[in-house]
């Protein structure tokens, strides 16, 4: 065994055991990194990266369906797998030198390519390197959460770690779950040819914005995806090549059959083979027990940061984590993990992006005081140029103009959401969104629009049209 001693000892290459060595590292602290599997954990492997990818693909595919609106002929697209697959990995492999276990040694790290576990509240060990270590950073990140469905142990399955290499097209795709991943693997797959059924026991992106979420429901829906909500799977059976979902719905049970099967229920922390106890380290099956400044509540010497701190299961948010461990450790600025309004998206299309509170959250904590504010895509000049009118902005608004919230469903949604989340990060109130100049015409203007029509009541009042009476006698 070699042994070690370390500044901080991280667990995990992911988004935000990256973040928290590279920080580290440049800063002249020692560290060493444990990851068992792929660097770049899994938003580079087998979650952002790829799904973006294979949107991309099913995008380019839907435009040659839609193109007559345009002046050109509409065409069916030959789609070739094998090809698809490749742009996904080509892709990946370009990105991944940045999260390279050469790069992170250049900058200083020990990076070790095996399991860790802990052996005491400041000690770890894999198969063949011990580390002691100051402080210690779990970011083992999360994995998709595979339901005690009967059968389902014995039916030949996908999730997001496996579906992007299948070996064969999947012509008849049946996904458990209705979420962001279920959404937009549904689309994407059904772009490309495929038939896609989604099973939703509840509400489809039930965490989104209701307005927002069924308008991309729809919109999925007129592309030939069928999407049941309400759909609770109690139990599957087949083998490759031809499996089958039971469902119950509020009319009784009845059964789905497919080519193959999408899991996409949900994810769960990954902390299997830790040695949670061991370490003194508290855990839930969310994750790491932290307090705001994602320090462990029972290990003084552990923190967790990204997936497996129990909090957003989002790359973004990881990298906001290691940001916090780095102002909060290293320099002692005390930040809170939850100082910072974490945006979420869904890049279905219509994409749908949405920070703070809903507009149904916001009346539900604040009452009559809140006020929201919707501008639809309809309006938008550059939206009209580009054929792309579906959705709106809404901007929720508390008592003196504060933002609450934010939703927006339409091209570039995950974009435009940004000025918003600069205001609120740095509460600004609404205001502050009337008095920026976008370039026009941009899909961007619609914020400022959104915002501008929270004050067109105020602004053309009878009492303002009063003021101006008086004020035009003025020299």
């Amino acid at each position: 065994m070699k042994s070690l001693k370390a500044d901080i000892a991280v667990i995990g290459a992911g988004s935000g055991g990256l973040s928290v060595a590279s920080g580290a590292a440049q800063l002249g602290l020692k560290v060493v990194l444990f990851e068992r599997g792929e660097m770049g954990g899994d938003c580079l492997n087998y979650g952002c990266v790829p799904s973006k990818a294979i949107i991309a693909a099913g995008k380019a595919a839907q435009g040659f369906r839609t193109a007559q609106r345009f002046g050109i002929a509409n065409a069916e697209p030959v789609v070739d797998w094998t090809a698809v697959k490749a742009h996904i990995a080509g892709v990946i492999e370009t990105i991944a030198p940045i999260d390279s276990q050469e790069r992170f040694e250049g900058l200083g790290v020990t990076v070790v390519r095996e399991s860790a576990r802990f052996t005491g509240p400041r000690t770890l060990a894999s198969e063949n390197v011990t580390v002691r270590a100051d402080k210690i950073v779990v970011a083992t990140g999360a994995r998709a959460f595979v339901p005690p469905i009967p059968g389902l142990a014995e039916t030949p399955y996908f999730t997001n770690e496996t579906i992007f290499s299948a070996p064969e097209f999947p012509k008849r795709l049946v996904i458990l779950g209705g979420g962001a991943i279920g959404i937009e693997l549904g689309q994407a797959f059904r772009r490309l040819g495929a038939e896609v059924t989604i099973l939703e026991a509840a509400r489809a992106l039930g965490p989104f914005d209701e307005d927002a979420a069924k308008l991309a429901v729809e919109s999925l829906r007129r592309e030939g995806v069928v999407i049941r909500e309400g759909a609770k799977a109690v139990a599957v059976s087949g083998a490759a090549g031809a499996v089958r979902v039971e469902i119950e719905t509020t009319a009784g049970r009845e059964t789905i059959d497919g080519t193959h099967l999408l899991v996409a229920i949900g994810r769960r922390a990954q902390i299997d083979g830790l040695d949670l106890e061991t370490g003194g380290v508290k855990f839930t099956p969310k994750g790491v027990e932290t307090d705001a400044f994602l320090r462990s509540v029972s290990n003084p010497r552990v923190w967790a940061v990204g997936d497996v701190a129990g909090r957003e299961q989002l790359t973004h948010a990881a990298g906001w984590h290691a940001s916090a461990f780095v102002r909060s450790v290293l320099f002692k600025a005390r930040t809170r993990a939850d100082s910072a309004p974490i945006p979420s998206a869904v890049y279905c299309d219509p994409e749908i992006a949405q920070i703070g509170l809903s507009e149904a959250a916001a009346r539900a904590k604040f009452g009559d005081a809140v006020k929201a504010v919707s501008v639809p895509f309809h309006d938008n000049d550059r939206a009209q140029a580009e054929r792309a009118t579906e959705g709106f902005a809404r901007i929720v608004v508390g008592p003196g103009g504060k933002i609450l919230g934010a939703s927006i469903v339409g091209d570039g949604a995950g974009d435009l959401i940004q000025i918003v989340v600069v205001a609120m990060a740095n509460k600004l109130g609404l205001r502050a969104l009337t008095n920026i100049v976008a370039p026009y015409p941009t899909r961007g203007e619609i914020v400022k629009r959104a915002a501008g029509a929270f004050y067109t009541p105020l602004l053309f009042s009878p009492g303002t049209r009063r003021l101006v009476g008086l004020l035009k006698r003025l020299p």
